[in-house]
């Protein structure tokens, strides 16, 4: 995701510090610049070689932070910098040097050209770590007011409408909270097309700009949010929360015939979780039925 940092005043100086070998994935602000750890401005200040999707972003990061180049190398790697950008990248950490790798904004691979370097890295058995900060979906899921005991990152949903439509088809028995990223021209296509594949009903939350001057969160059910936004023009970055599925209510002789079905081939105890998950009824109530069961 794209966004503009707010400059600080004054700026904020850092001293050199030895960083050890290897790739450190550093979390950059998603709109706020003093949204950024000591830790992370220390790897900033301190690593051999740095590595950025945007140069440009990461130079005005430092310098808003006071954190000179000091002649060393700032390498662009990003979704079209291709195998020799890699192997490159690949050989520095091999002769021992430290590079700090931080995405446009926000968490790196979150969304982020940075996932094919980690991956090569580990499969490669060098030292890698990250410096953990911003990050867009879990910000919108703090303020989005809906369940965040567990929760799927979706990411962009398909730009074709019947694409997506099968996408979120994919999803709608998931007993999460969806966040999904989306363009701003996509929304109100996005949000009508949530409202008739997941049904109206259920609660969900636009959360944009985060983190800026004109942060803005929504909240509703599917259906008023897509009718509010239907011919609403909208700008910046936009996530899109939705909430689980409602269970669907089950009598005990649902859950009698599901888990001996379930029994068929599982264990009491597997079958009793299995039942519990997929008709989202509390264990302890599946078990006590599974007690009951007449089985041969």
């Amino acid at each position: 995701m794209r966004h503009g940092f707010q400059p600080v005043d004054p700026p904020v100086r850092h001293g050199l510090r030895a960083i050890p070998p290897g790739l450190h994935l550093v979390s950059t602000p998603i709109g706020a610049a003093r949204d950024i750890t000591l830790r992370a401005l220390d790897i900033l200040a301190g690593a051999d070689v740095l590595v950025a999707e945007d140069t440009r972003t990461l130079r005005h990061l430092m310098e808003i932070h006071g954190i000179a180049l000091a002649g060393r190398p700032l390498i662009a790697h990003h979704d079209h910098s291709g195998e020799a950008s890699l192997r490159g990248l690949l050989g520095l950490l091999a002769e021992g040097k430290s590079l700090a790798y931080a995405s446009e904004a926000g968490t790196p691979l979150i969304s982020d050209p940075g996932f094919e370097l980690a991956r090569a890295v580990a499969a490669a058995g060098l030292p890698i770590s990250a410096a953990p900060g911003p990050c867009a979906a879990i910000c919108a899921l703090t303020l989005s007011g809906l369940p965040s005991d567990r929760f799927l990152f979706a990411g962009f949903p398909p730009a074709a409408a019947t694409a997506r439509k099968a996408f979120l088809a994919d999803m709608a028995k998931v007993q999460a909270t969806l966040i999904l990223y989306e363009s701003p021209r996509r929304l109100a296509s996005l949000l009508a097309d949530l409202a008739l594949v997941l049904g109206g009903d259920r609660h969900a939350a636009i959360c944009r700009e985060l983190t800026k001057k004109f942060e803005d969160v929504t909240r509703g059910t599917l259906a008023t949010l897509a009718e509010a936004f239907a011919q609403r023009s909208v700008k910046g970055e936009v996530v899109v929360l939705v909430d689980r599925k409602s269970p669907v209510e089950s009598s005990a002789e649902d859950v009698a015939a599901a888990l001996r079905g379930a029994l068929g081939t599982m264990s009491v105890k597997d079958a009793v979780g299995f039942v519990s998950h997929n008709l989202g009824i509390a264990r302890k109530l599946v078990y006590k039925i599974a007690l009951d069961l007449d089985r041969p």
